[in-house]
């Protein structure tokens, strides 16, 4: 091998993350990587920005991904084998699988995306100092459910009776709260639909009929995609407006959804674990929380149930589906 070779590949070898070359032979340092539904854009967000970090799948880095499809039994099971594969880092989404993943293990490093509420579920016991072995990226519910409260009386401007559809993930009980506390100040009624089965929502539906003029859907994650689509489907033949923190809400044929922008948290939550890898602990990790929130609107469901959406909202919303 030249001389110019032999400093060509020293210089490339430089460049490799400190943690990969530090793996025994043969062994390439791994993610669990735990979420709630398969075939989404999460993995490519999230793959994109470590691959821009220095990492990639297959080569410096393996990935074992688990989907939990709205089985809460099922991320026991995911993070129980994570913890026998010994994976170097565990990335979770949402509060419900954070803190199943903090009963799993002390020790192996945690970072959790989309964690309401870190601090109220106990999560970590500082947002600066997280200690432990777990740090993310926390959604401050309470302000958030205020606002979706408020887009839905911009569309509904005479709203009176809301319905708010749950499961009973932890971060379910925070968004019951947050949302009655904002409700109780306008003067609106609210109906908790605390779903537990699959089969619970159509028999929830019934007894809201005639009660409600609009429905707030929470994010949780022990709704599979068939529940919501069940719910979005029995919400439009009651005619009712819908919002959600979560965009595929309005995707799959809800009316609104406002919550914190999907790239921005995955590319943060990379970040975090581009550092453990290269040597951080989670405990001098600070939990981030969400900077940029994003508005999506679908004026063809809006025309479909005769609003009209005020053009004030247009102007706000990030993305419009026509």
């Amino acid at each position: 091998m030249n001389r110019r070779k032999f400093i060509t590949l020293l210089g490339g070898a430089a460049t490799w993350p400190l943690a990969a070359r530090a793996q025994q032979p043969g062994k390439l340092p791994t993610i669990g990587f735990l979420g709630g539904t398969a075939g989404g854009a999460t993995p490519a967000l999230f793959l994109r920005r470590l691959r821009e970090l220095g990492w990639v799948e297959g080569r410096n880095i393996a990935v074992e991904y688990r989907w939990t499809e709205g089985r809460p039994e099922a991320a026991r099971e995911f993070l129980a084998e994570f913890v026998r594969l010994k994976v170097d880092a565990i990335h979770t989404i949402a509060t419900a699988n954070a803190l199943e993943a903090k009963r799993a293990t002390s020790v192996i490093p945690i970072v959790a995306a989309f964690a309401g509420e870190a601090l109220r579920t106990g999560l970590v016991a500082s947002l600066a100092r997280p200690g432990g072995n777990i740090t993310g990226i926390a959604v401050q519910s309470g302000e958030a459910a205020g606002k979706r409260v408020g887009l839905l009386r911009e569309v509904v401007p005479g709203l009176r009776h809301l319905a708010l559809i749950t499961s009973f993930a932890p971060e379910d009980v925070l968004t019951i709260g947050d949302v009655q506390a904002t409700t109780g100040a306008l003067g609106i009624e609210v109906s908790v639909l605390e779903i537990r089965r699959t089969e619970d929502i159509a028999s929830a539906f019934d007894t809201l009929k005639g009660r409600a003029e609009a429905l707030y859907v929470s994010a949780s994650p022990f709704f599979s995609v068939p529940d919501r689509e069940r719910i979005i489907t029995l919400a439009l033949g009651q005619r009712l407006p819908t919002i959600s923190s979560n965009r595929t809400l309005p995707e799959a044929g809800g009316l609104m959804s406002y919550g914190a922008n999907m790239s921005d948290v995955f590319q943060r939550s990379a970040e975090m674990i581009d550092k453990i890898l290269r040597g951080t602990k989670p405990a001098d990790i600070p939990v981030e929380q969400p900077t940029r929130f994003e508005l999506i609107i679908n004026l063809k469901i809006a025309k479909a149930l005769g609003l009209t959406v005020p053009p004030t909202l247009f102007a706000l919303a990030d993305e419009v589906i026509e």
